[in-house]
């Protein structure tokens, strides 16, 4: 289930990027003014890369995020991932698109409390045809890969921060998803579980081949990607490999 996922070749040449942006452009109203918040922002993401956004408030990049991940969708320009422009979606294609395609890592974790690790997991799945015994194999199989498997009984409020973020990893992976997008996954954690946590998102892209989209202020955090994308004031003005 989890195997690297494979760089498709094009005739000999590079593989087409995973996520492929051009001309992009977001813009919303305020009152009876337009104000635009990204222009013409042209980026490509392979597969198995692991990317982050990086600028100071109010430079566009959890905007640049959200249309990466089809929360919300561009004014102008097109945004491609795996091949689909997600852009020309209608918003239940876009929901159900979401739910295959994309693993979301939240700063403050967004677990269900009532819920414990193994149900909080499993929320993704039970919107898939799934049976009850291949859900539980994959939720088993994705708490073991971020070493959860002995608080798979354990409600949130009983697991420490870093605890708690591993459990928001497990369930962005569970659906096997082509992208991962985290915002400020570091944010909430004291200096040494961020660093565990970073680790372990390296060690996603390392040996299950999983592409990476990270929004964070964290130089030390960004520089655990393999490429840096800077923006400020709506605009991509630098990219670096960390």
């Amino acid at each position: 289930m989890f195997a690297a996922e494979p760089r498709a070749e094009t005739g000999g040449g590079a593989p087409p990027p995973l996520i492929r942006i051009r001309e992009l452009a977001k813009a919303y109203r305020r009152g009876e003014q337009t104000v635009p918040v990204l222009q013409h922002i042209a980026l490509d993401v392979q597969r198995g890369e692991f990317v982050a956004l990086m600028g100071p408030s109010g430079s566009g990049k959890s905007t640049l995020l959200n249309l990466i991940a089809g929360i919300d969708k561009p004014s102008a320009g097109t945004i491609a991932i795996g091949g689909v422009d997600i852009g020309t979606l209608s918003e239940g294609e876009l929901a159900d698109w979401r739910a295959a395609n994309v693993g979301f890592i939240f700063q403050f974790y967004n677990l269900m409390p009532v819920l414990n690790a193994f149900e909080n997991v499993e929320l993704p799945l039970l919107l898939t045809g799934l049976s009850a015994r291949e859900r539980e194999a994959r939720v088993a199989a994705v708490l073991g890969l971020v070493s959860l498997t002995d608080r798979a009984d354990h409600y949130p409020n009983e697991l420490s921060g870093g605890q708690q973020q591993r459990v928001a990893i497990a369930r962005a992976l569970v659906t096997d998803p082509l992208l991962i997008v985290a915002d400020e996954p570091t944010g909430d954690l004291d200096r040494v579980t961020g660093e565990e946590v970073l680790s372990l998102l390296e060690q996603l892209v390392r040996e299950l081949g999983k592409t990476i989209v990270m929004v964070t202020h964290d130089p030390k955090a960004a520089a655990k990607a393999q490429r840096i994308v800077h923006l400020e004031k709506g605009v991509l003005v630098d990219e670096v490999s960390a």
